[in-house]
């Protein structure tokens, strides 16, 4: 089975008990089986100028999981976008952009899917288009597969993250470790 990595964030609600049902859903699917979980981190919204708090965004909760699933690629993103509809999570109308850096109850996207590279527009990008750019989704990552290799930028996440210039905050939290266990 191919192993995705998918990347869970919210900024809305009881940030950590929406994060914890995201997961028990992703593993109560019947083709995915979960291996790991990240740390919890909080992680300043992209919609705020590095170092400074948006009045509008509260911060983010995000995370990183690793699962083995026999999902195709697009099976898998409607089983995630699922999830995240039975949890809340509503998109704005228009094109992906309006709602881009929109609070949201529960994201996940598909960071990894095993070795694939796929791009269908304003659908599906894997890998994700802006993980390389984004501090709340590699540090996250490199605690699971710090020598997973992009597919097209040839660098591990562990190099990717040493290249990273984005200064949005993001720091573990004071969670417990295995946060996503009951």
């Amino acid at each position: 089975m191919p192993r995705a990595y998918l990347s869970l964030g919210s900024n809305l609600g009881d940030r950590v008990a929406l994060l914890r049902q995201a997961v028990d859903r992703l593993r109560r699917l019947d083709r995915v089986r979960l291996v790991g979980a990240s740390r919890l981190y909080d992680a300043e919204p992209w919609e705020s100028e590095p170092g400074r708090t948006a009045g509008e965004q509260p911060w983010y909760l995000n995370c990183v999981v690793e699962v083995d699933t026999s999902l195709l690629p697009r099976a898998l993103l409607a089983e995630v976008q699922a999830i995240e509809a039975a949890l809340g999570r509503t998109r704005p109308a228009g094109p992906p952009e309006a709602g881009r850096l929109a609070a949201r109850t529960l994201d996940i996207d598909i960071l990894f899917y095993g070795d694939e590279v796929l791009a269908v527009p304003d659908d599906l990008h894997i890998p994700h288009l802006l993980l390389a750019e984004r501090a709340f989704v590699l540090r996250p990552l490199a605690e699971l597969a710090p020598e997973l290799e992009h597919p097209t930028l040839y660098r591990t996440v562990r190099e990717l993250l040493a290249e990273l210039e984005d200064d949005h905050d993001a720091r573990p939290g004071d969670y417990p470790p295995r946060w996503f266990e009951d």
